[in-house]
């Protein structure tokens, strides 16, 4: 019957609203009745006695009254569902956004994005559905009836018996058709999640595709997946609609039933006219209640089958590490080293540690520079950094304490991240910068980027620092974008600072400009930088490096530079590539 213990529990934590539009059906039901019994009973005067207007005056004036009385139960019955549906819709968004969030990038870059784009749209409006249409319905095809039937029975006992034969087929046609109806709704969410994620691959990778000659193959592609949704869609539909002609053959051969039966009981004498037109009056309400249970099924399977999606998510959360409460101050970082102690991460489904018993001090204001062969652990040691994961094996810890007891919120304030393929937001300049600092004053900003060496193409531009960028920064070139990344870390001013190649995507000039800003930004601070460059490296206090997820070298440039190992191999091999 569409009942998802999940759904269930979410519908606990919005008990009243629901109660109070079950409490407005079963007044409605009430309504009908009285309705029915009253316009029988005046018809049963009319047809007897034609009276004068003024002695059915009062009875259709509570007719009238009853029918008022019904629509406006049914609208707050509809209105209270909403407001519970509302409320439910609300709070699991933000639990599936917020989890999504904790779950971190780790799981992002996991997980089809365009899967978990449909899942966070498509999948709660489905699981509105299933509270709004659903569940109301579900409540009334089970008050409505018996409502029915208990006013039925007294008046003519033998309608309420045909009644009572007649409606179970109605659940047990849904039940037989609603196994076939669940297996390919499920099919056609999981057809329209791949179908999304694919999409997006296209969009994203639509230079690569034209590069290689590949838009032509991969716009088939879209039209077979394309063409796998509307199949999967028309059977659904195709389900649906005999359904419905399912439950609506029963609920006609059931009214006709009883109004044949009624009828003839009349023609022979053996049941009077109000009564008999009474049943008669409510037999198509009653089976209304049940098709229309049937018409909400389609609604009910959506909600389940996308339930299943977003709570697959949701169950992660207890794959989220438990953060501290303590907060981080930037005297913290300035005054304690960062401790890594025999710290271990294996990438699930990999066959190998991406780090193996790693164990390294970061001295505050000391500059940390991490280099060594491709997927040697460096960016997943950036990662433990960022605390995006966390050691499977090992601990960091900062000072005395392990970084897990403070805060994520903390953390983050007190660093500053610039990436090697940094992400810039489809907004203005000033909007991208003030993700870093949202009190930044126009001079901090003029100032941060100078330091980045933005400052002159900034006002260069129409709009300055209201031009749009684009999505991913679209309209700035790579060097452009590092460095608005850059601006960012300047602007931010944080202890903390963690550097990916940061001036791998500009020119030699450049280069030279922002390294001597950058050592203007690492007075004073913790810095961690990845990188590969002499020039970058041989100033470090401190160079580790490594080598299939452990340290194999640590020291000074003049220190590796004296002994044998992929340092002092990578730095001669860089020296004759330049004098080539």
């Amino acid at each position: 019957m569409n009942i998802d213990r999940n759904l269930l529990r979410l519908l606990s934590e919005q008990k009243r609203p629901f109660i109070l539009s079950g409490l407005a059906g079963a007044a409605g039901a009430l309504m009908l009745v009285a309705q029915a019994w009253v316009l029988s009973g005046v018809i049963d005067t009319v047809f007897r006695s034609a009276p004068a207007w003024a002695a059915i005056a009062p009875p259709v004036g509570l007719f009238a009254l009853f029918s008022t009385l019904r629509v406006l139960f049914g609208w707050a019955g509809h209105h209270e569902a909403k407001v519970g549906t509302l409320a439910i819709r609300n709070s699991l968004t933000e639990r599936l956004s917020g989890t999504i969030a904790a779950l971190g990038p780790s799981f992002a870059r996991s997980a089809q994005s365009g899967r978990i784009v449909t899942t966070l749209l498509k999948g709660v409006e489905s699981v509105d559905a299933w509270f709004s249409q659903y569940i109301p319905q579900l409540f009334l095809s089970l008050i409505v009836p018996v409502v029915i039937l208990a006013a039925i029975f007294p008046a003519d006992w033998l309608s309420g018996v045909i009644l009572v034969v007649t409606a179970p087929l109605i659940p047990v046609f849904m039940i037989l058709i609603g196994k076939r109806a669940s297996a390919a709704t499920e099919k056609q969410w999981n057809t329209m999640s791949r179908m999304s994620g694919h999409f997006l691959d296209m969009l994203q990778g639509l230079s690569t595709l034209k590069l290689f000659a590949q838009a032509k193959a991969r716009r088939d592609g879209i039209a077979e997946a394309s063409e796998n949704f509307r199949h999967s869609t028309m059977q659904v539909l195709k389900i649906a609609f005999l359904s419905s002609l399912t439950l609506e053959l029963v609920g006609t051969l059931g009214t006709a039933v009883v109004a044949v039966s009624i009828g003839v009981r009349m023609l022979g004498g053996h049941l009077a006219f109000r009564p008999g037109f009474f049943a008669l009056l409510l037999v198509p309400d009653f089976y209304l209640t049940l098709r229309q249970l049937g018409t909400k099924f389609h609604a009910g399977m959506e909600g389940v089958t996308a339930s299943k999606e977003i709570h697959e998510i949701l169950d992660r959360a207890s794959e989220i590490p438990e953060a501290g409460s303590r907060e981080l101050t930037a005297s913290d970082i300035s005054s304690q080293p960062i401790v890594f102690e025999g710290v271990g991460y294996r990438f699930p489904g990999s066959g190998k540690p991406a780090l193996d018993g790693v164990s390294l001090t970061i001295e505050p204001g000391t500059v940390t520079a991490l280099t060594g062969p491709s997927g040697a652990g460096k960016s997943t040691l950036l990662n433990l950094l960022l605390r995006f994961i966390e050691p499977a094996e090992g601990a960091i810890s900062l000072g005395s304490r392990k970084a897990r007891e403070f805060s994520l919120d903390s953390w983050y304030q007190e660093i500053a991240w610039v990436p090697q393929h940094p992400f810039l937001f489809n907004a203005t300049i000033r909007e991208n910068l003030l993700m870093a600092r949202r009190d930044a004053t126009p001079d901090e900003i003029d100032t941060a980027l100078k330091q980045a060496g933005l400052l002159d193409l900034v006002r260069s531009l129409p709009d300055r620092l209201e031009t749009m960028i684009g999505e991913e920064g679209a309209r700035l070139s790579g060097g452009e974008a590092q460095r608005l990344s850059l601006a960012r870390a300047f602007l931010k001013d944080a202890p903390l600072l963690l550097l990916d190649e940061p001036t791998s995507h500009t020119d030699p000039i450049l280069e030279a400009q922002l390294r001597k800003a950058m050592v203007e930004l690492m007075r004073g601070r913790t810095v961690v930088m990845i990188a590969h460059r002499l020039e970058t490296i041989r100033n470090a206090d401190r160079i580790v490096v490594l080598d299939r997820g452990r340290v194999a070298q640590s020291g000074t440039h003049d220190e590796l530079m004296t002994g044998e190992g992929f340092y002092r191999e990578a730095i001669f091999s860089s020296m004759e590539e330049a004098a080539a």
